[in-house]
């Protein structure tokens, strides 16, 4: 992040390199090792096999969670992989990075019963890390339907509707901005949830399917026109993300070390030396979803001494679950609740911010007099991102693109999935089952 490196010129508080090898190493291992295959069994043991599992109904893209856990405990990983891979192809990063302790765990029996959920988003991993790694892909492509494809967004749901796609016998060309697939599971998420490259294997893994062709560097807007890809293709998915980031709207917000956290997230995962990454000493994160969490989480693990989430509103209402933000306050990270930025101090770069109190009532969120400030060398924006211009022609919503049944825009032939789309809780299995979704939808109107 070249920003971060210009910027900690002008403070000394913010330096890279502040740990040991051997410390980097040890924060930025594994956070949830994948079990072994006693452990697996034991841990699928537990499930009632429920015949109406509510899991099931919690789970965006519908895997059918007993039956995969059965196939684990009779001794099948990679069919109980199968199973969860025909529902969600990126199966194996959300069983890394899925919410599951709000969506699959939150609804299973054992936790209504006991407090203590059937571990299903570890089995998800024990299965699909078994597949992946025997370099087998579980699915064929159909014959040649000779229809073309325009997938803009490599991100999950970009992917997930290009597997979908190409499977079904379409051909599809992929475009992405960036010079890495992925999207936000290369980009996005915490390095420690994702060690060892797993989201480019993921995706190469998932690229055997044949008929994708991918084609870097190319961003809507820029050199890739939705006009022409319209006239060159059967079909056009947007599947473009939330590139842009929201303002702070604060006073001295354009001083030095004021970063964006989804670009110091970004810059930790293309890291080849972690040490080479700057972080404060005291560092203040303002925002209440994932990006403030791994952000924070992630300069506690690089050596800031002092750092503390900010949030607006009450602990309820933060995005992020309560999972992460108690995992949050284990390393050491402080959350306030209630409070707003109204002004970022310092003398060419930032020393401290000041917030305002607030109160959540029926009328909204409104300001108190009373203040207070924290000290603050590195200040990171984590409060929401936008749609980075709207795509031309397409009906857009509340922010997003507006879409209706699964994932049909305003204009004919063209489909939107994922973040960047209206509805869904910009969560990586929601845009896989919206692409997903959207490739079913696109082949049931072109085909006969």
């Amino acid at each position: 992040m070249s920003t971060s490196a210009t910027n900690s010129q002008l403070t000394p508080g913010v330096a890279a390199g502040r740990l040991s090898d051997e410390d980097y190493a040890r924060n930025f291992a594994d956070i949830a090792p994948r079990l072994d295959g006693h452990e697996a069994r034991v841990a699928a043991d537990r499930c009632y096999f429920c015949h109406d599992a509510p899991c099931i109904t919690a789970c965006p893209t519908a895997i059918d969670i007993p039956l995969f856990i059965r196939q684990i405990a009779t001794g099948t990983p990679e069919a109980a992989a199968k199973t969860i891979f025909s529902q969600n192809i990126l199966g194996g990063m959300c069983a890394r990075v899925c919410p599951t302790e709000q969506l699959c765990e939150e609804a299973c029996v054992r936790e209504a019963a006991e407090g203590k959920p059937v571990e299903i988003g570890r089995l998800q991993r024990f299965a699909t890390d078994r597949l992946i790694e025997t370099g087998v892909h579980p699915f064929t492509r159909a014959a040649d339907t000779g229809k073309s494809i325009a997938v803009v967004g490599a991100g999950p749901a970009g992917l997930a509707a290009a597997h979908r796609l190409a499977m079904k016998g379409h051909a599809v060309t992929l475009f992405d901005a960036r010079p890495k697939p992925g999207g936000l599971n290369e980009y996005g998420i915490a390095s420690y949830k994702t060690p060892g490259g797993f989201a480019q294997a993921e995706v190469a893994w998932l690229m055997q399917i044949g008929g994708i062709t991918v084609e870097h560097g190319r961003k809507l807007g820029a050199d890739l026109s939705l006009a022409t890809l319209r006239k060159d293709h059967d079909a056009v998915v947007l599947a473009i993300g939330l590139a842009g980031v929201n303002a702070l709207r604060a006073e001295g917000e354009g001083l030095g070390n004021v970063v964006n956290a989804v670009d110091f997230i970004a810059a930790l995962r293309q890291a080849p030396d972690r040490a080479s990454i700057p972080v404060g000493r005291n560092v203040v994160v303002i925002g209440g979803g994932m990006t403030a969490v791994d952000a924070a989480v992630q300069s506690k693990l690089l050596g800031a001494e002092s750092v503390t989430i900010v949030y607006r509103r009450g602990r309820a209402k933060m995005s992020a679950s309560a999972h992460e933000q108690d995992h949050a306050a284990s390393v050491g990270v402080r959350i306030i609740h209630g409070a707003a930025p109204v002004r970022v101090h310092g003398n060419g770069a930032a020393q401290e911010v000041e917030f305002a109190y607030t109160e959540d009532g029926p009328g909204g969120l409104t300001l108190k007099a009373e203040t207070f400030r924290l000290k603050a060398d590195q200040v990171m924006k984590a409060i929401g991102q936008t749609l980075d211009g709207a795509p031309e022609g397409v009906r857009i919503e509340g922010g997003k693109i507006a879409v209706t049944g699964a994932g049909r825009t305003s204009l004919p032939g063209v489909w939107a999935a994922g973040d960047g789309a209206e509805g869904g809780e910009d969560l990586t299995v929601t845009a896989v089952a919206e692409g997903r979704d959207a490739a079913e939808d696109i082949h049931a109107s072109l085909m006969p």
